[in-house]
């Protein structure tokens, strides 16, 4: 009960305390009891999360965890999955970018085949990255041409910035994380958000499929995964039994056949086959 009471005032605070922050720095002037009042909240939650994060940090420590262990522990308490997921989409995805200037890949070891699927979608995210720097120089500009407060016009700007720099370690993320062979398994990946491993022996079949309509990048309806680029497929792999599946989010599901795209299927196939599919 504490901890669901902790998630919903840490829901409810920090867009109101980010909302008071954003009106100060603007020069806008609250009553003095509606900044009381607001502080007074804000303080309450501070010491309901510290005190939540406490309690669970020492039941973990007195389970027997070190540490580090009840840390990660007393997050995954307070914090929802989801959350958690996205935040570490944002982190990987901010990496990717060091590995595509250092010209790496992330996940392909040596000898394994790696199949690209990122040179469909590169014209569409580098004119979706111009508009987004086109927008922030115009945002700036009409905004400074209204006279507009510097605390209103600095958080726009940042916002806007890290707009772009987070298209572009999306589209990073895409190059660094290909979809990976080896004689072991079929990883199956769309940049940091998902990475499905199949091991070899539960691939019963794998054939080229092009399928132009699928309904977005990532989804799952009647025991097909569909893993789509400008909304295609062209490979398709059935396995021998229910795989489970972890969604982007953390939900997992079970299919049976997995659809992708792959900038040459032939690549895939022909890793494929170079090794019978009950290769252990």
């Amino acid at each position: 009960m504490m901890i669901r009471l902790a998630r919903a005032a840490l829901y409810a605070v920090l867009p109101a305390e980010l909302l008071v922050a954003i009106l100060l720095v603007s020069g806008v002037t609250l009553p003095g009891p509606v900044f009381a009042v607001t502080e007074a909240v804000v303080a309450l939650v501070f010491v309901l999360e510290a005190t939540t994060a406490y309690r669970l940090f020492r039941a973990a420590r007195r389970r027997g965890a070190d540490r580090r262990a009840a840390l990660r522990e007393t997050l995954h308490h307070l914090v929802p999955m989801p959350v958690r997921r996205l935040m570490g989409f944002e982190l990987k995805s901010l990496a990717s970018v060091v590995l595509w200037m250092a010209r790496r890949r992330q996940g392909v070891p040596r000898g394994a085949t790696a199949a690209s699927y990122s040179r469909e979608q590169t014209p569409m995210l580098l004119m979706m990255l111009f508009a987004m720097i086109v927008e922030t120089v115009a945002v700036d500009l009409l905004l400074g041409a209204f006279d507009v407060p510097a605390g209103v016009r600095v958080p726009v700007l940042l916002i806007d910035i890290y707009g772009v720099v987070i298209g572009l370690a999306y589209a990073a993320s895409s190059v660094t994380h290909p979809h990976v062979v080896t004689p072991g398994e079929l990883r199956v990946r769309h940049g940091v958000h998902l990475d499905v491993r199949v091991p070899r022996d539960r691939i019963a079949s794998a054939r080229a499929s092009r399928k132009y309509d699928e309904r977005g990048m990532i989804t799952v309806a009647g025991g097909t995964l569909a893993v789509a680029v400008s909304s295609q497929t062209n490979v398709t792999v059935e396995l021998t039994g229910p795989l489970t599946v972890t969604r982007p989010l953390g939900s997992q599901v079970e299919v049976t056949t997995i659809r992708f795209f792959a900038d040459d299927p032939a690549t895939v196939l022909n890793a494929l086959k170079s090794h019978e599919f009950s290769t252990p």
